[in-house]
């Protein structure tokens, strides 16, 4: 090639290869990405969630805020009129003391309310299909009887026999101690009550703070309540008891306040107490489950047969992990828990499958008895081949006419138009079936082709036959219409 020239050489250039497709399913860093869901925006239960799931409530929540606005207005009323003369007068202990307990009592208040009860995870739908299996192995159920499984089961707790019952919410059998809450829709583990003044249900991960603070609120009421009436008596003796109140008429609200709260608190504080010694919970008490004599057949196999025993393992035991996971992340292949159904829905699916195989089979009887009522009727008909429905310069008349086959039943949906080749293999069995017979008189007896055209003899044969066929098209029609009518 000559120098300088302008070959092809020259011309051809070497194209940067371009990494970054504008197709999308080459370019996986232009896809958005789907944000994981976390495990509490699908939580199953009648709870709410606060802070992306690290809290965790009731759904009735408005007997907890009218708890924290008692506490903090009585509170604030004392430590702002009452503490300040008290410092003075008594000793400056007086708001040390009652700060330490007004935040001990709202530290323990919102530990409670915020916090896991012990909620147990509800199965996914495998795992309640296989338990429900196993259920109805052990049950002897067969095809045959539908009977509600049993919803117990026993196990023995140091030589106390406990039944296991079985939860158709969750479809889980219950641990011992655990009961279903009927307002959070969760089965808590050694489920004490629900609490509305917490705002939570009181459970096994929940309990010693619920008990530390109702404690904690009884010795803060009483400590308000006793120095309140100390603020007023100190005052009424300088000045009276009518000008101490008009002095100080926050006094009066905080001595109103903590007159008709400390009975109930106090009292609950010593029910929870009973209970902590004897290592029972207040479902278990309400329903009079156990003896507190060891002597009884039905004593409390929970109970260390101590006092200090048992209160030691309720309020210095280890607590127990969150078994809901409830900030967890959702993966792609995770089975979701099963829906809630009653008890009837429980036991009743195989009986609802059941009846829907009786409904199927019913269906295909009925379609086999119209079908036998139908068949005579197409046996009774002559039959025609496609060698006799096809006459020189005349379309043939099987195309348009669908054919039946004597057989088994066969839906509407599954039968199109037919070819010629179609309706002679059906019909092909009905002439042998009916080779004996003769549709066409001697005189209309075939004729060579060129006999046929302009006869009359041509004409009547090929109205005999058109008739013939337009009879068939209508019984097959009728026949259509029956097989249309099992279907539905």
């Amino acid at each position: 090639m000559p120098p300088g020239g302008g070959g092809p050489m020259k011309d051809c250039e070497y194209s940067q290869i371009s990494t970054h497709s504008s197709s999308p399913m080459e370019s996986p860093h232009k896809k958005k990405k789907i944000a994981a869901r976390r495990k509490w925006e699908v939580f199953p239960g009648r709870n709410k969630f606060f802070c992306n799931g690290r809290i965790m409530m009731a759904r009735q929540t408005g007997v907890f805020y009218l708890t924290l606005i008692l506490i903090l207005v009585t509170s604030g009323l004392f430590f702002a009129f009452d503490c300040p003369y008290l410092a003075v007068k008594i000793t400056p202990a007086i708001p040390v003391v009652g700060g330490i307990l007004f935040f001990f009592v709202m530290g323990t208040l919102l530990r409670t309310s915020f916090s896991d009860p012990g909620v147990l995870p509800r199965a996914t739908p495998d795992e309640a299909a296989d338990l429900e299996r196993q259920i109805d192995i052990a049950n002897g159920t067969s095809s045959g009887g539908y009977r509600p499984p049993p919803r117990t089961k026993e196990v023995i707790i140091n030589g106390q026999t406990v039944k296991l019952k079985y939860c158709f919410t969750c479809k889980i059998f219950r641990p011992p101690r655990a009961s279903h809450c009927s307002l959070c829709d969760n089965c808590v583990e050694r489920f004490d009550h629900h609490c509305p003044w917490v705002g939570n249900c009181v459970g096994k991960r929940n309990y010693r703070f619920f008990y530390m603070f109702i404690l904690s609120l009884s010795f803060l009421t009483v400590f308000i309540f006793a120095f309140v009436i100390t603020h007023v008596i100190l005052r009424s003796q300088q000045t009276g008891f009518l000008n101490a109140l008009k002095d100080s008429p926050a006094s009066v609200l905080e001595a109103v306040v903590c007159f008709f709260s400390v009975w109930s608190i106090v009292g609950l504080s010593g029910f929870h107490t009973y209970l902590i010694s004897s290592n029972q919970t207040t479902n278990e008490d309400i329903k009079g489950s156990w003896s507190n004599k060891r002597g009884k057949e039905n004593y409390n196999p929970y109970s260390y047969g101590n006092i200090f025993t048992n209160c030691c393992v309720a309020l210095c035991g280890p607590i127990s992990p969150s078994l809901i996971d409830r900030r967890g992340y959702i993966l792609p292949d995770t089975p979701q828990p099963a829906a809630p159904s009653n008890g009837m829905a429980a036991y009743g699916a195989t009986q609802s499958q059941s009846d829907m195989c009786d409904q199927d089979q019913c269906i295909q009887s009925t379609k086999f008895v119209l079908q036998a009522a139908a068949t005579p009727l197409l046996q009774s008909e002559p039959s025609l081949t496609s060698d006799e429905l096809h006459l020189p310069g005349k379309p043939g008349l099987g195309t348009p006419c669908a054919s039946l086959t004597l057989g088994q039943p066969t839906p509407p949906s599954s039968m199109p138009n037919l070819s010629a080749e179609a309706v002679l293999t059906d019909i092909l069995p009905l002439k042998e079936e009916h080779m004996g017979h003769q549709f066409l008189t001697p005189e209309e007896a075939p004729s060579p082709p060129r006999m046929l055209a302009g006869s009359p003899l041509a004409h009547s044969r090929t109205m005999h036959v058109l008739g013939l066929a337009s009879q068939d098209a209508l019984h097959e029609d009728s026949v259509r219409g029956l097989v249309k009518l099992s279907s539905v």
